[in-house]
């Protein structure tokens, strides 16, 4: 299993949602480069970036901050927030990120995420974020009509290869991963599916692992020193 130590981005600076609420944020570090340095340096070296701002608005307006990532680390490094449009996609993969992420686009744009796929194939992801049951779009700030595990299906049915899910209930609340939601997923689907929301200890890390997902987004459990990332990343081998 692969750890995906994150960064999520807003106004420059890495900071985290409590829960997805704009108006409840910690800001961990005015330098986000710094951040992943550390990361590849405690030996991850993949990197999940959400650009908060983009998710919201759809925009790109932390790119210089991912440019800097970037240019200081060799890591893989994925990016999600706000990408609907082909022309954002490019933004992305030309400055040297490795898999940029559809979530709102990929529910409300299904010709955009078609062609995103059949231009840059593996490149893109897309990000399933659950919310009671149903996919949540625009930042988590609203819930579509479409069941989560069918969403899931239906992914893998028109060729994505990896999806990011996400129980936002979980997400922030340091109570530990969806750990059904995930087994199930897995029994059901051949997708690569990298787990997200709760990941809280080192026992999510090992349950995870045993249950076979392709990765971990590990966010708050780091910042608040509930995960070590070096020891997280020797678990999941």
């Amino acid at each position: 299993m692969i750890i995906f130590p994150a960064i999520d981005l807003y106004e420059g600076k890495a900071v985290r949602l409590y829960k997805g609420d704009y108006n409840n944020m910690t800001v961990y570090s005015h330098k986000p480069e710094e951040v992943a340095l550390s990361f590849r340096k405690s030996g991850a070296d993949h990197l999940h970036l959400v650009d908060l701002e983009g998710a919201r608005d759809g925009s790109t307006p932390n790119i210089k901050t991912i440019k800097k990532i970037r240019n200081t680390t060799d890591a893989f490094i994925e990016i999600g927030g706000g990408i609907r449009n082909i022309d954002t996609v490019k933004t992305y993969i030309d400055v040297g990120v490795d898999r940029v992420i559809l979530g709102t686009a990929a529910v409300k744009d299904r010709e955009f995420l078609l062609s995103a796929l059949k231009e840059y194939g593996d490149k893109i992801a897309v990000g399933v974020d659950i919310k009671d049951g149903k996919v949540a779009i625009k930042g988590w700030t609203e819930k579509s009509e479409y069941d989560g595990t069918h969403f899931c299906s239906d992914m893998q049915n028109i060729g994505v290869k990896t999806i990011i899910c996400t129980d936002i209930s979980r997400d922030g609340a340091m109570k530990g991963t969806n750990l059904q939601l995930y087994k199930s997923l897995k029994e059901q689907l051949s997708l690569n599916i990298i787990a997200s929301g709760g990941v809280t200890d080192m026992t999510d890390i090992e349950k995870l692992t045993e249950i076979g997902v392709y990765g971990a987004i590990i966010g708050k459990a780091y910042y608040t020193g509930a995960i070590d990332i070096a020891k997280a990343v020797e678990c999941a081998k």
